[in-house]
């Protein structure tokens, strides 16, 4: 019964992503203290300004939308917003980080962080969990971005610089273990500014290789100096955006997902109250994305559970790569996966449990399908199964099936040539990476 369930379960039928797309992102901090502790220098009052904000998010349909100061007022701007996707407050003041997101795509791998270091030298940054959140937004079938929504730490005395830059390198460090080969976005209330240098901005360019939408659409791709005076804008409305403010959209591509930015604005005048009034003290940022898949390499969809260390061959993959031995291990659950190339280069993902099975490729074979299942043991969910299947028809397969499984097909003319996921000694999470054979 249990096999006949799981194969009634299982995705048959592959739906491939489309090979090109846009979206648009909005970072605004919405200005959710209570109005006792800090009025955020708007005028009107909060709750009414929150329930504009909800309906000018469902009024411009926004792709992904990161808030900041989330806190009290969380239920007014959802009850107001249409968005089919959002995430669940983690509390007001003091307990939640006030980050959350609205979003017409789907994530998975959903994650709050605490920033390591707070100050409290010129606000009351530790009063409240403030941090970051990761997820893994899916905006096509098999097309991951991870996104990162932050609010740092504020002030410019000395203790509130050295923590903010604590706080973005902390960024940096996640994006180093948990994005690897992955494209990516950043983008939030980073209370910096280039132009000051003890802020430590220049860590995700430096480090992770993402552009700032601002100094590239506006400023022409040449960042202020660090000490020049502050690029502030003027209250109210910006005329433009040729001034720099503290909330920024970090981005890159990788070598599956080429990301465009095509429009950068400040979207203050969307915003406004019926005398209009701004309703927060930040201008929103918007910024227009273009996105396509590379000609020779794609990826699928992910299954299994958020647990184990991330990996990503994409970074490691030679040119024209082509499937040449593929290893299973398995027994009551998928131990790991292994791929040979023809070129030689091998990944080994998984532990050392289980019993190897392997299947030689002829030449001009290809892996066209794998059918994954999954499960719950010892709380996390894990892949319990992996079969895969050649053009030649030829089939591998370990593990135990279970009734949640689906199969993923590559594109014509593609074949399986290494993976993505999470592992630890089993196999937690795995996707698929497809080269043009």
């Amino acid at each position: 019964m249990l096999l006949l369930a799981a194969l009634a379960a299982l995705n048959a039928a592959s739906v491939h992503a489309a090979a090109a797309g846009t979206f648009d992102v909005l970072s605004m901090n919405v200005a959710g203290l209570p109005a006792i502790l800090n009025g955020n220098g708007e005028s009107g009052d909060k709750t009414t300004n929150t329930a504009i904000i909800g309906q000018d998010f469902a009024k411009f349909a926004y792709d992904v939308i990161h808030v900041q100061e989330d806190f009290n007022y969380h239920a007014t701007l959802y009850v107001n917003d249409n968005h089919t996707f959002r995430t669940a407050t983690s509390g007001g003041v003091p307990f939640g980080s006030g980050l959350n997101t609205l979003s017409n795509f789907d994530w998975i791998d959903f994650t709050r962080v605490k920033w390591a270091t707070c100050s409290d030298a010129s606000e009351d940054d530790c009063l409240t969990p403030k941090g970051f959140t990761f997820m893994r937004v899916s905006v096509d079938d098999g097309v991951y971005i991870d996104f990162y929504n932050l609010h740092a730490d504020a002030g410019t005395e000395p203790g509130d610089e050295t923590a903010r830059a604590a706080n973005l390198q902390q960024v940096a460090d996640y994006i180093d273990t948990w994005s690897i080969g992955n494209a990516v976005l950043v983008f939030g209330d980073t209370n910096s500014r280039y132009t000051r240098g003890e802020d430590g901005t220049r860590v995700f360019l430096t480090q992770n290789g993402l552009t700032d939408a601002w100094v590239q659409d506006i400023e022409g791709g040449v960042y202020p100096a660090a000490g020049a005076p502050a690029l502030v804008c003027p209250d109210g409305v910006p005329p433009d955006a040729d001034c720099e403010v503290v909330d920024k959209v970090l981005y890159r591509g990788n070598a599956v997902i080429s990301l465009t930015n095509t429009g950068f604005f400040y979207d203050t005048a969307r915003f406004l109250s019926s005398d209009l009034a701004t309703l927060t003290d930040h201008n929103p940022v918007r910024v227009e994305f273009a996105w396509s898949l590379s000609a020779t390499l794609r990826t699928s969809d992910l299954q299994g559970g958020p647990h184990g260390t991330w990996f990503s061959d994409l970074l490691s993959l030679p040119a024209a790569p082509k499937a040449s031995v593929l290893t299973l291990r398995g027994g009551a659950r998928l131990d790991s996966v292994a791929i040979t190339l023809t070129s030689g280069a091998s990944f080994v993902h998984g532990g050392t449990g289980g019993t190897a099975v392997s299947l030689m490729l002829a030449a001009g074979e290809a892996i066209v399908s794998g059918t994954l299942c999954w499960g719950v043991f010892d709380g996390d969910t894990r892949n319990f199964y992996a079969q895969f299947t050649t053009s030649a028809g030829h089939t591998l397969a370990a593990g135990t099936m279970t009734a949640s499984c689906a199969t993923m097909t590559a594109p014509a003319g593609f074949g399986v040539v290494s993976f993505v996921g999470q592992d630890g000694d089993e196999m937690d999470q795995l996707g698929f990476i497809y080269a043009k054979q």
